[in-house]
């Protein structure tokens, strides 16, 4: 899971650089490992990147540097490859044209990819991540279509068409073709998040304003924006949080197996279905985790997903311990707090904030290596210990995956007081290694493999812990919608 960012404005003379970084910013939580920013003056590329978080990496002198008016941004959280700097993105090869790509998700079929690449194209890829894969396989498919068509858009799809081709896994990403434009694109099956949105140039592009252009409105779908000119600034995001901090209008969703291409040199807008097979099955684990609560993702609200997600969970403890004495219902924060919220309510118990949280430690889930999740519990949260003492408390997490954050916390409740601890989990157990982007590489990792409840709440040292039912959790994005 990363997050990715695309920016064309239609000024010439307007940069895109503080947009980007602020857009980065409001997409942090999908990745601290390392923060990333291309942008593209009058063809020449201007590229900085480094490990941490976007405010660390980005100082003013790298800002003053990365001027132009179109450009991709990227934070990082490795799932493919290493946490070397060399592997920030975004990733950049010369030919054709200068491409550089912004990736989120994984390719699942990397050994076979490479070899493909190695021994097929010979191209060389000097390290371990699938993004390079990606961005080489597209600048293939651009130079053998290139020269059957020219630079047209045909050209850019197929060369989109043939990378979906021969890649598998779930994956969303940004392309910047120097001197060309950008382009947006979507796994067949449209596993990773991707969304599209415009706003009316403050401008109206580099040609003086008319009354006329002045009054342009944002189109309500990408094919008619090529009627409007020059006009538009464009961006496309990892979610609409960015969309929304940034000032534009949120157009759609990407849809699976789609591909939208904005061109500079006109700024037209141009979508194809680059997949025949395309259907969507979005990543779920969206909804339950990564993503903001503000956020819309295929036209479901996540905000109002979790609070199904917390009634639904909270309906299946009624059922399970119809004669229950949980007392009091607290979240682990942040991401549960919704769904915790909605289950105080149906369980008809007080909500409290019973754990403050450190607001400058990363998130522990996608904080790389098992000994920096486990110390960064307890400097991560403290507990209210008037809120727990003497109390029989319902612990509401989004989900349980490692269990080591539960572990800690559940031992935290009982260091504070209180005489009974249960847990409930927004999402239902996981038993198996997530492939297509998310840091579960290995069933052994996850305290629910070959357990049951009653094993797990031993494990976590709570008294009792009841997970969501996969049915439940879907019924509880779809209706969201």
């Amino acid at each position: 899971m990363c997050g990715i960012l695309g920016l064309l404005l239609a000024d010439e003379n307007e940069f895109v650089n503080q947009q980007l970084f602020d857009g980065l910013t409001v997409l942090q939580h999908r990745g601290q490992d390392a923060a990333g920013i291309v942008t593209a003056e009058r063809r020449r590329l201007h590229l900085r990147k480094d490990n941490g978080l976007v405010k660390d990496v980005f100082q003013s002198h790298h800002m003053s540097d990365l001027r132009g008016n179109v450009g991709l941004g990227h934070v990082r959280y490795p799932t493919a490859g290493s946490s070397s700097c060399a592997e920030a993105q975004p990733l950049y090869t010369n030919y054709p044209h200068g491409i550089c790509v912004a990736h989120n998700g994984n390719l699942t079929n990397t050994e076979e990819l490479a070899i493909y690449v190695r021994d097929n194209i010979k191209r060389h890829i000097n390290t371990d991540s699938d993004s390079e894969l990606l961005l080489n396989l597209f600048a293939e498919e651009m130079v053998k279509r290139g020269e059957e068509v020219g630079e047209t858009e045909d050209a850019i799809f197929g060369a989109v068409e043939g990378v979906m081709e021969k890649c598998s896994g779930g994956y969303a990403g940004l392309l910047l073709i120097n001197g060309i434009g950008i382009v947006g694109f979507r796994d067949p099956n449209g596993i990773r998040p991707i969304v599209f949105g415009s706003r009316v140039s403050k401008s109206g592009g580099s040609r003086a304003s008319t009354t006329m252009e002045r009054a342009v409105t944002v189109p309500d779908t990408p094919g008619k924006m090529s009627k409007v000119g020059r006009k538009l600034d464009y961006v496309m995001a990892s979610e609409s949080v960015a969309i929304d901090t940034l000032g534009f209008s949120l157009v759609r969703d990407i849809k699976a197996g789609e591909a939208i291409f904005i061109d500079m040199r006109t700024g037209d807008c141009h979508t194809r279905q680059c997949h025949r097979n395309a259907s969507l099955s979005p990543c779920i684990f969206e909804y339950v985790y990564f993503a903001r609560p503000d956020s819309i993702m295929d036209g479901i609200s996540v905000y109002e997903s979790r609070l199904k997600m917390g009634e639904k969970i909270a309906q299946k403890i009624v059922r399970k311990f119809p004669h229950h004495d949980i007392d009091v219902v607290i979240p682990i924060p942040d991401t549960s707090r919704t769904s915790a919220l909605q289950a105080a309510y149906i369980l008809g118990r007080p909500f409290r904030e019973g754990f403050i949280k450190n607001r400058y430690i990363a998130r522990t889930f996608i904080m790389p290596g098992q000994e920096t999740r486990i110390k960064s519990v307890r400097l991560k949260l403290n507990t209210i210990k008037s809120e727990f003492a003497g109390r029989n408390v319902l612990l509401v997490d989004d989900s349980v995956v490692r269990g080591t954050t539960a572990r800690e916390i559940v031992q935290m409740a009982r260091d504070a007081g209180a005489l009974k601890v249960y847990l409930a989990s927004a999402a239902p157990p996981i038993r198996y290694p997530n492939i297509y982007g998310i840091d579960i590489p290995t069933q052994t990792e996850l305290i629910a493999y070959e357990r049951n409840s009653e094993e797990i709440a031993e494990k976590i040292g709570c008294d009792w812990i009841v997970y969501q039912d996969t049915e439940d959790l879907e019924d509880a994005v779809r209706s969201s919608a």
